[in-house]
């Protein structure tokens, strides 16, 4: 029975190998990186100060029996102060603090780029705008909004929301490579989302059983080194 069990502890132990390299490589990975430094943080400007404004501002017609509102706020942007409406379903419009009428639905690239450069502190500088739509947005995004991408020198991808002028992300290397080791570590490299999926949690069960095998087989182990040794201690 006892070398059944250890023939069976070496086997697994060779199976749940990698799965066990790959969690404490990617964990340790991740523990050693500061959240704040991940997740840009430090590449975040101040968000500016709202001017005031001449005339008092007039406030947007919003008939939240079409659609429900979830909140309205002033905001500064490069152009001037808006009116952001932002729904409950996810969704936003911009308008006027001037006249209260809504502006364009979508903000041009021009808009964008400004809205960018005002929200990153970092030092490249602005080298192309790309727009997605919410159900193809890059990896680094994962947000289902449709955004524009400011990338700044190589690295770094400042989204802003294409309806609202929010910023909805600062992106850079070790991002990425976080979230790739997030990937690792939860065994899903397409959406890196999935947190219970067969393959993961074969490989954990496989690995709950090497351990407890361990534990059966190695006092087994101590406790027939141990007789042997005392055996041969009596041995005159």
């Amino acid at each position: 029975m006892r070398p059944t069990l250890t023939k069976w502890h070496i086997w697994l132990g060779w199976l749940a190998g990698v799965p066990l390299l790959l969690w404490t490589v990617s964990g340790l990975f991740m523990v050693s990186q500061p959240i704040e430094t991940v997740r840009g943080e430090h590449l975040r400007a101040e968000p500016p100060v709202i001017a005031t404004p001449a005339n008092p501002p007039v406030f947007p017609r919003i008939d939240s029996a079409v659609r429900a509102v979830e909140s309205v706020d002033l905001v500064q942007r490069p152009s001037g102060t808006q009116w952001i409406i932002r729904y409950a379903d996810g969704g936003g419009r911009r308008a006027s603090i001037e006249t209260g009428a809504y502006l364009a639905p979508q903000l041009t690239s021009d808009e964008a780029a400004g809205i960018a450069e005002a929200a990153y502190a970092g030092d490249a500088p602005l080298a192309q705008m790309q727009r997605f739509e919410a159900d193809a947005n890059p990896i680094d995004l994962r947000r289902n909004r449709p955004a524009w991408q400011a990338r700044f020198g190589d690295s770094h991808h400042v989204y802003v929301d294409a309806e609202t002028g929010d910023i909805l992300a600062i992106r850079t290397g070790l991002w990425r490579t976080f979230d790739f080791m997030w990937g690792l570590h939860i065994m899903d490299l397409e959406g890196r989302s999935d947190t219970s999926h067969p393959l993961l949690i074969g490989f954990a069960a496989l690995a709950l059983l090497m351990t407890l095998l361990g534990l059966i087989v190695l006092p087994w182990r101590y406790v027939k080194k141990r007789r042997k040794q005392i055996f041969q201690d009596r041995l005159p």
